[in-house]
């Protein structure tokens, strides 16, 4: 049986902020916890957009790949899908859009949106793959391509998480996006317009898992750094 009701993440994201981007998950183990999902790669290798247990990535030059059992991550979210219709929407902004769901559902728990639809002046973006030494998340983020399409079909993945959540996940709403035609994606900057079907899938359990074997991460100091402000600044 799958638990439907389950939200899966490893890493968090204030792991990425001082650069612990070595990939302490593979694609194989975190599809045992889901068959949607988000993420990034090793080196914050691209965006990953997984749909119906198939794993994209997009990658720094816009190419959508399916990425095979071995690719690891640093950092995901995924779920056995259960979504349900919550609305239709019509031209609506980014801004405009988040404001309509979380009128209309709870902000004090984590939940999903699946969002099928079109799609104007939308903008994505993906990271090039770095090596170690890693530079920080800030640094690695400076080196995004950023990818526009005036017009497209597709599908959102979005991920809420409640304010009190902040730095373990993006407190708000984490928006992942791929194409029908699988020839463009990414990281959520905006977009003008989306019309189409909006579903939802609400979570009562969050299932954290920690890269305990990583030694990078169990011997770093956190104290130093404002992660959430960093993790803000990145993710805008």
């Amino acid at each position: 049986m799958s638990h439907t009701h389950t939200l899966y993440q490893h890493g968090t994201l204030a792991l990425l902020v001082p650069g612990l981007l070595d990939g302490t998950i593979t694609m194989k183990e975190l599809l045992e916890h889901g068959d949607t999902g988000i993420g990034t790669g090793e080196g914050l290798d691209g965006e990953l957009i997984i749909l119906d247990g198939v794993p994209y990535q997009v990658d720094s030059d816009g190419n959508v790949n399916v990425v095979k059992d071995d690719f690891t991550l640093p950092f995901a979210n995924s779920h056995f899908a259960k979504y349900r219709h919550l609305t239709d929407v019509n031209e609506l902004s980014q801004a405009e859009l988040d404001k309509k769901i979380l009128s209309m559902t709870s902000n004090n728990t984590f939940f999903s949106i699946m969002m099928h639809g079109t799609f104007t002046n939308i903008r994505t973006r993906a990271v090039k793959k770095s090596h170690k030494p890693y530079a920080t998340l800030g640094e690695t983020a400076q080196n995004q391509s950023i990818f526009l399409k005036e017009s497209v079909e597709g599908t959102l993945l979005s991920y809420y998480s409640p304010t009190i959540f902040d730095g373990a996940a993006v407190g708000g709403f984490h928006h992942h996006f791929i194409s029908d035609k699988r020839d463009f994606g990414g990281h959520v900057l905006g977009f003008g317009g989306a019309t189409g079907d909006v579903e939802i899938q609400h979570f009562s359990t969050l299932e954290q898992h920690l890269p305990v074997h990583n030694k990078d991460y169990m011997n770093y100091d956190f104290s130093d750094w404002d992660i959430l402000s960093e993790i803000h600044d990145a993710e805008n």
